[in-house]
Formats: C-alpha cells, sequence, structure tokens
C-alpha cells in the first residue's frame, strides 16, 4: 500500500473505532444502568474488539510509514485507542501538525 492509502485507511479506521465505541457505551448502559437488555453490548462488543485491534495493527503500520518517532507520536496513537472517541482527537490532531500526510512528491521537471 502506498503512504496515501496508510493514511487514509487510518482515519476511516480512527472513525470507525470511535463510532464502536459510541456504539459499545450506549449497549453498556442499556446493559448496567437501565438493565434492560444486553443486546448491544452482545453487538457492539464484538465490533468494537475487531475494530479495535485493526487500529492498533493499522496505526503501528502508518507509525512505520509515516516514520513517527516510536516515543512521542506512535505511543500517543496507541494510547488513543483507550478513551472513547479519543482516536479521532488524534487524528486530528496527527493531520493538523502535519504527521498524518502523504510524503511529498518529487517536483516535476
Amino acid at each position: 500500500m502506498s503512504a496515501e492509502q496508510w493514511t487514509k485507511a487510518f482515519r476511516a479506521v480512527a472513525i470507525l473505532e470511535a463510532v464502536s465505541w459510541v456504539g459499545l457505551l450506549i449497549g453498556m448502559f442499556f446493559k448496567w444502568i437501565v438493565r434492560s437488555t444486553d443486546v448491544g453490548v452482545s453487538i457492539f462488543g464484538p465490533i468494537h474488539g475487531a475494530i479495535f485491534i485493526g487500529y492498533v495493527v493499522i496505526a503501528i503500520a502508518t507509525a512505520r510509514v509515516q516514520r513517527w518517532p516510536l516515543l512521542w507520536t506512535t505511543v500517543l496513537a496507541l494510547a488513543a485507542s483507550i478513551p472513547p472517541l479519543a482516536t479521532i482527537w488524534f487524528e486530528r490532531w496527527a493531520t493538523r501538525t502535519g504527521r498524518l500526510q502523504p510524503p511529498a512528491q518529487p517536483a516535476a521537471a
């Protein structure tokens, strides 16, 4: 995959990870607070788990492609997978600070 494709994949999975977190939180609300059903957890639990693993894998691959420093940007990307919606915050921060950009193309003569 090209650097641009990794960047697009990272963005998509970061958003999906956050959305699945919200679905899981809603499911947990109905299971533990309302005490009505655990269907939301049964559905969103495995979905969120799979997307979480995908996010971690794509974050590591993107870190290599984008040449992120291990002890700051890469660890921050991985840590963003834990709090709800933090992957969206990280993606926006990485884009804003130039850490999530395709490499510059050489100028055509």
